[in-house]
């Protein structure tokens, strides 16, 4: 067995000694039948981006084969709304490498995500999972690259408060305990993430902390390692479940929600993603080890999809409500190194050839071991818990695409750098004529229906997928939105309660 299968906390993947991308459907059975497992879920995502869940009692091996064969029938007109439903019967069927252990069931329960299958035995074109597989095939049978991503989750959790160690209000960032009161709650998180699959880089608590009402809200993070983008999005799909679920069981309340008070930090989503050549290699950066060719090109298409792409990342009115100045999220179309106000981040990466463990460990300085430039990626801030996360991979991998396209693109990309912070005043006319992002769902709607052509070529996204988006986004009728908020405060407690557990 290999070091990453020794290490793994995937149940499965240990004891089958192989990686879960090798899992096969005898893998599974005899996985099930050497433990004594009694109940098989299926889980996949509804259009309002939440893991449903349908329950097998495991009753004979001839039902087991049928069920991992054949899998069942589900209605798609319950699980997305631009389904209709006098054509509605999907199939659900399990994706072997994506199977673990559920760790809240009572008794021993194997899960598997599914894909959707249409009456003709084919995938359904207008899913998101499988928008984002064809988006990501087809970004590969372009460029001769591989798209990978990963997410950082942001969410609070909220509980009754303690007066003891006391934290200044939205001063939370990377506190520890006791002062971080979640910490423990949060390490529990990502253990059990990892059990189901989840590659996790680290957790931490966030800026966002304050009091209210006798309740202590704490801001938390779990950021997870670059994967292929079809993996990235099963997992934070997972990893939403796993803290839900825990904190049902610990008497907590969480909420993925991008807004849930004025003037307090709003949770993003923020995407960071990289590129592969064939033999692996990250071509993020060039020889020099500065920003490659490939990743300005990837920027440009960023810049040049942004303001339909919030139709996909932000996709409720209070998503617009964080989307202001001055709360660490992005409010204008542009870019910049380690720039936390811009809409697309170059973070810091490990370009210096200094061995900087032997000076922080006082031992003799020696040539570095490991070529730490692989671990460069960019980040795009908009994002946030009311995405359905495989559309909005889906649309983000193809606006890198259009980036790959466009004759233009190392211009574009060099027109919309910025340096310093965009919503300073002394800056307000040196950034004056950068593009605003959509300030609310009708504005998204209408700029997904002017770029909508893009997201549609090669069949890539569907046209009843496209306008089930836009539907769903005018549907709000929110265009008056920020003026609405400033006025009646009523309306603005009230929109924060029905989106709080968005996504």
């Amino acid at each position: 067995m290999n070091q990453h299968l020794c290490m793994t906390k995937n149940r499965i993947a240990a004891f089958l000694g192989k990686a879960p991308s090798e899992f096969t459907r005898e893998d599974i059975v005899r996985y099930i039948n050497e433990n004594n497992i009694g109940m098989l879920n299926f889980m996949y995502p509804g259009g309002d981006g939440r893991l449903k869940t349908l329950q097998f009692v495991i009753n004979s091996q001839e039902y087991l084969d049928e069920i991992l064969l054949a899998g069942e029938r589900v209605d798609g007109s319950s699980l997305f709304p631009f389904i209709e439903a006098q054509n509605s019967d999907l199939y659900v069927v399990p994706r072997f490498s994506t199977a673990f252990m559920d760790p809240f069931a009572p008794e021993p329960t194997l899960v598997m995500l599914c894909s959707f299958f249409g009456n003709d035995g084919r995938p359904v074109e207008c899913t998101p999972e499988y928008t984002l597989r064809k988006a990501c095939d087809r970004f590969t049978a372009e460029t001769g690259l591989i798209f990978e991503a990963m997410g950082e989750l942001e969410y609070y959790v909220i509980s009754p408060c303690t007066e003891m160690y006391p934290v200044a209000d939205q001063k939370g960032y990377h506190e520890s305990g006791p002062f971080s009161k979640f910490e423990s709650f949060r390490a529990r998180c990502m253990s059990l993430i990892a059990q189901c699959g989840g590659q996790i880089k680290y957790g931490h608590s966030e800026v966002g902390c304050f009091t209210l009402n006798g309740m202590t809200y704490e801001q938390n993070e779990i950021e997870f390692l670059p994967v292929d983008a079809r993996q990235a999005a099963d997992q934070l799909l997972v990893a939403k479940w796993v803290i839900r679920n825990l904190a049902m069981q610990e008497n907590l309340i969480v909420t993925f929600a991008p807004k849930i008070i004025e003037g307090k930090a709003g949770s993003g989503l923020h995407i960071h993603m990289r590129l592969k050549d064939k033999d692996e290699r990250n071509v993020m950066l060039d020889n020099d080890r500065k920003l490659s060719k490939e990743a300005r090109k990837l920027i440009a298409g960023l810049m040049v999809m942004a303001p339909s792409l919030t139709a996909f990342g932000n996709t409720i009115p209070t998503s617009y409500l964080r989307l202001v100045p001055h709360q660490e999220a992005p409010t204008t179309v542009c870019w910049g190194d380690r720039n936390r106000s811009g809409l697309v981040r170059v973070p810091l990466g490990w370009t210096s050839s200094s061995d900087m463990s032997a000076l922080a460990n006082g031992h003799e300085a020696a040539p570095m071991k490991f070529d730490a430039s692989q671990r460069q990626t960019i980040e795009i801030r908009s994002g946030d818990g009311s995405a359905n996360v495989s559309s909005y991979i889906a649309a983000i991998v193809m606006a890198g695409m259009h980036g790959f396209r466009l004759p233009d693109a190392e211009e574009i990309a060099k027109s919309t750098y910025v340096s310093g912070n965009v919503h300073s005043e002394e800056n307000a006319e040196r950034f004056a004529d950068l593009e605003a992002l959509p300030a609310n769902c009708a504005d998204s709607a209408d700029r997904l229906a002017a770029q909508r052509a893009i997201y549609e070529e090669s069949g890539i996204f569907s046209p009843m997928m496209i306008d089930g988006q836009i539907a769903a986004l005018r549907s709000f009728k929110d265009e008056d939105l920020h003026n609405k908020v400033k006025e009646d405060h009523a309306a603005l407690r009230s929109m924060i309660s029905e989106f709080f557990h968005c996504g």
